[in-house]
């Protein structure tokens, strides 16, 4: 995978998908270590482009190319010649001329990131755009599982809620059907796409049939900022018919996990109780995001054959 750019699930096989997770799981034993870090990208420079706000993906991103003993740029827009005007497109060349050997994207719009990795020499890692994809929050969300469950594939993996604005359930769809599971997504029906069982997924409007015999449940976050028009009565009754508390989490399975890409909304995607306890793995989800970008940042810009190992 050396300087190949990562735009989104639907472009990898299932055999780039595990060997992601397999040097995910690697880089977890550096975490573990008083001394969080090892010189395997010295030498290298990482730019953190992010043009949308973000916590847990921009400050994993930075971790993981400190952990890897990368240089990490972080580039703030509003500081930037993005406020006299420059156009995306030249901040991005600029930028690019300096000759990074990474730039992480995240950007409101999709498509953004493919239109930069086909002008930039440096290889792009997508980090959300617009409702496209996220594909390092599908690949963490999938280690978290592999981990939780010993396994992938023949899982039932129930995701519920505003599947027409989320990036992160186009990516996961795509990313546990390629892996084995069999995907269920479950919301009020103006957040369903009409189109989404052409993913290969099972819609359903009855969040209780939706929960039966899932291993896996992920709740995620209303759109607010890239929904137009009201999708549902109100936030009190979408709590109550889609919000996941423990009374409804009876009709998956005994052993089912409860994960959310965060942040949460308390109270309406998840009850208080269920976003703090287990089953709830979130922490453990954010935990695994500094190794997943770890495996990435590698895997893209490591060494290539016959250069120079890291000292």
């Amino acid at each position: 995978m050396i300087g190949r750019d990562l735009l989104g699930i639907e472009d990898l096989e299932r055999s780039d998908i595990e060997r992601i997770l397999e040097t995910a799981e690697r880089m977890q034993e550096i975490g573990e270590r008083q001394v969080k870090k090892v010189p395997t990208l010295r030498g290298r420079t990482i730019v953190n482009l992010f043009f949308e706000p973000s916590t847990r993906t921009r400050a994993s991103f930075e971790i993981a190319g400190k952990r890897l003993s990368a240089d990490v740029v972080n580039f703030s827009p509003g500081a930037s010649s993005l406020s006299k005007a420059e156009s995306i497109l030249d901040t991005a060349l600029t930028l690019d001329a300096m000759d990074p050997d990474v730039v992480i994207v995240r950007h409101k719009v999709a498509g953004v990131p493919k239109r930069l990795a086909d002008s930039l020499r440096a290889p792009v890692v997508n980090a959300g755009d617009g409702a496209h994809e996220h594909p390092t929050q599908a690949l963490l969300d999938m280690l978290t599982v592999k981990q939780e469950k010993g396994r992938i594939d023949g899982l039932t993996v129930t995701i519920i809620g505003d599947i027409a604005h989320s990036r992160v359930a186009r990516s996961n769809i795509y990313g546990f059907s390629k892996m084995g599971a069999e995907v269920r997504v479950v919301g009020p029906p103006p957040m369903l796409p009409a189109d989404v069982e052409s993913l290969g997924v099972k819609a359903y409007i009855s969040l209780r049939e939706a929960l039966e015999g899932a291993d896996v449940v992920m709740a995620l976050r209303i759109q607010l900022e890239r929904v137009q028009g009201a999708l549902f009565p109100s936030i009190r009754e979408y709590a109550a018919t889609f919000g996941l508390d423990r009374a409804k989490l009876r009709y998956a399975k005994d052993d089912a996990i409860v994960m959310h890409p965060g942040p949460v909304n308390r109270g309406v995607e998840l009850s208080h109780d269920l976003a703090d306890h287990r089953p709830s793995v979130i922490l453990d989800q954010v935990r695994n995001g500094v190794a997943l970008r770890m495996a990435v940042l590698y895997l893209i810009a490591g060494l290539a054959p016959g250069e120079e190992s890291a000292p």
